[in-house]
């Protein structure tokens, strides 16, 4: 072993151990292994930053763009919402809707759209079926993982092999070609989930309505325990708190409270007894005046500290009382998501000003299952996190729109959020449906024919502008297999492929054909749990190929092979970002996707290690 393969090997592996640990972020880590590469003099500076310029990078961002001028114009949402109307009271009728819609859905765009757009969709459904959402929302993330398969641009995975197998003269795949295989994954990981899948997804009683929005705000009000903790509180003219302004008075911070709502008596000239109670939103310029009483939300210890340095005056209600002023035709509850890769992860709502922004009071942090009322405006958001929200039915309706950050849960818009045209929708279909005619012929390269389309989609104002566009793009997946490229390149260049795949040819020797397709089936996808969109099949590519072409094989159904593994996430919610959404709005724990997610990857692996060589014999 030569220094330069040890030292390659060397930062490999700590990557790989870092990957695991899921302490850092994945792009980072592999820039990170990049730049000591770098340093090391083991890669020259131009194949360092070679990757940056692969085709797959280039159509990994123009896929970006080109969705986001679909999912702008409001048609990802009017298809799903059809498709999910053919939904009965039936489960198993259901399922089998919610599965392949996602998954034909994903074929297309991005699953983690697709999963932001259906799951409030598929939430309200079961609520109507008086069903719980636990059992169509991880088969949901599931169909659009395992749909990517059916096209080219479906997935990161199918592009990196496509990409190699014409770099290496092998065979050359259109936007269609991967049909089959996709085809056979899909009915087989939908086979599963209507039969034994079924049997093993969980069942969470959750309180349904008969309102098209979900679960209703009072249930929310039930679900996070949120009359236990509210106040109301008497302001005497002689209070210090009168005359200050309510962002002045830092109640999130100094006191862990947040202050509702306001009712005040009506500046009418009227009789004493006559007189009206106005309720107003607490805004943050809001000022306090004498006699006002408040509404307050906090743990009432925190309210008391407020009541006795202030001079305040505890009002006594009951929970009907409040549910009036609370829960009304102008106020309400809702929950929302915050989306992985969102301008609000790792943020606090103070970095971000949601309450200025919306005008909504933020009341509770739900963490996978786990309940933050106190001092939620200083927590950092994560993917996945689940915040109850109160305001303003109006208010509410406009963050429904923003599916840029978050999904909205308990309520959604009566209207399309889309912004654009009837025309413009037309538009995006269009130039959706020439990208596509274009990859199939592959009259010019795959990365053009989607860098043209992202670019119309920009110009004919699909997507409203180059910054737009720029938000658009999950930069994750970019930057990460640009790094790995260079991983790969570096452990190519210095003989560690060839040793690895000299090992593997020693320790399977006789197993055959069959057996090589199953082995490198398993080591990506064990290796896709820890490593995202699809970086696991960069690494295992330049392997696959040495050691197919060692044995004498075609390297065409081990590739094959490597796309579906390198799809298949599933047994975990931290490395798919489909998974991650629907985690803790379906309440589930890290046992089901692991059980679940095993179960379904060993069976359709089964599967593709029977059928790959059937439709491409070694």
């Amino acid at each position: 072993m030569t220094e330069p393969m040890f030292i390659t090997l060397i930062i490999l592996l700590c990557a790989f151990a870092l990957f695991i640990q899921g302490k850092f972020r994945a792009d980072l880590i592999a820039l990170c292994a990049l730049a000591v590469l770098g340093l090391t003099g083991i890669l020259p500076f131009n194949e360092l930053v070679e990757g940056f310029a692969n085709p797959v990078v280039i159509m990994l961002a123009g896929l970006y763009i080109v969705g986001a001028g679909l999912f702008n114009t409001g048609i990802i949402e009017k298809i799903g919402s059809k498709l999910l109307s053919y939904c009965g009271g039936n489960e198993w009728k259901s399922l089998l809707v919610v599965m392949v819609t996602a998954g034909l859905l994903s074929a297309f765009l991005s699953g983690t759209g697709i999963v932001a757009i259906l799951l409030p969709l598929v939430m309200s459904m079961a609520l109507q079926q008086k069903t719980s959402p636990t059992r169509y929302l991880l088969p949901l993330a599931y169909a659009c993982s395992i749909g990517g398969l059916l096209t080219l641009t479906g997935t990161p995975s199918n592009m990196v092999v496509a990409d190699v197998l014409r770099e290496n003269g092998l065979q050359t795949f259109t936007f269609f070609d991967f049909a089959p295989i996709g085809l056979i994954a899909f009915a087989a990981g939908l086979f599963f989930m209507l039969t034994l899948g079924r049997l093993l997804l969980p069942e969470k009683t959750i309180a349904a309505n008969n309102s098209v929005k979900g679960l209703s705000a009072g249930e929310l009000a039930g679900m996070y325990k949120v009359y236990d903790l509210l106040h109301y509180l008497h302001i005497p003219p002689t209070s210090d708190i009168v005359g200050e302004r309510l962002s002045d008075l830092q109640l999130p911070v100094q006191y862990e409270l947040t202050l509702i709502e306001i009712q005040r008596k009506s500046k009418d000239k009227q009789l004493p007894l006559l007189q009206k109670q106005q309720t107003i939103s607490a805004r943050a310029n809001e000022v306090l005046h004498p006699d006002d009483i408040i509404l307050v939300f906090g743990e009432e210890e925190a309210v008391q500290r407020l009541a006795d340095h202030y001079e305040l005056e505890f009002k006594h209600f009951n929970t009907e009382q409040i549910k009036k002023h609370f829960l009304s035709s102008r106020f309400g509850l809702t929950e929302i998501l915050i989306v992985p890769n969102s301008d609000y992860e790792n943020q606090t709502l103070i970095d971000v000003h949601f309450r200025e922004k919306y005008q909504c009071n933020v009341l509770a942090i739900n963490r996978n299952g786990e309940y933050i009322q106190a001092d939620v405006g200083t927590e950092r958001l994560k993917p996945g996190d689940a915040i109850l929200i109160h305001g303003e039915w109006e208010n509410i309706e406009r963050i429904s729109s923003d599916l840029e950050d978050v999904i909205v849960i308990g309520t959604t818009s009566e209207e399309s959020s889309a912004v654009n045209s009837k025309l413009k929708t037309w538009i995006a279909l269009t130039i959706m449906a020439v990208m596509v005619v274009l990859l199939s012929i592959e009259s010019i390269p795959p990365a053009l024919s989607v860098l043209t389309a992202a670019l119309l989609m920009i110009v004919t104002g699909c997507v409203r502008s180059m910054e737009d566009a720029y938000q658009k793009i999950n930069w994750e997946p970019i930057l990460l297999i640009s790094a790995m490229l260079g991983l790969s390149t570096a452990l190519d260049n210095t003989g560690g492929v060839g040793m690895i795949s000299d090992w593997l040819a020693i320790l399977f020797s006789n197993i055959g054909a069959h057996g090589l397709l199953a082995v490198f089936y398993l080591l990506t996808l064990i290796l896709s749990q820890f490593i995202p969109y699809g970086a696991a099949t960069v690494v295992m590519t330049p392997i696959a190929l040495t050691s197919a072409v060692n044995q004498g094989i075609d390297p065409v159904p081990v590739f094959l092979s490597l796309a579906v593994a390198g799809s298949l996430a599933l047994a975990t919610p931290r490395v798919a970002t489909t998974n991650a959404l629907v985690m803790t709005a379906g309440d589930y724990k890290y046992k089901d996707f692991t059980v679940i997610g095993i179960a379904t990857q060993i069976f359709i692996g089964v599967i593709m290690v029977i059928t790959i060589p059937l439709l491409f014999p070694f």
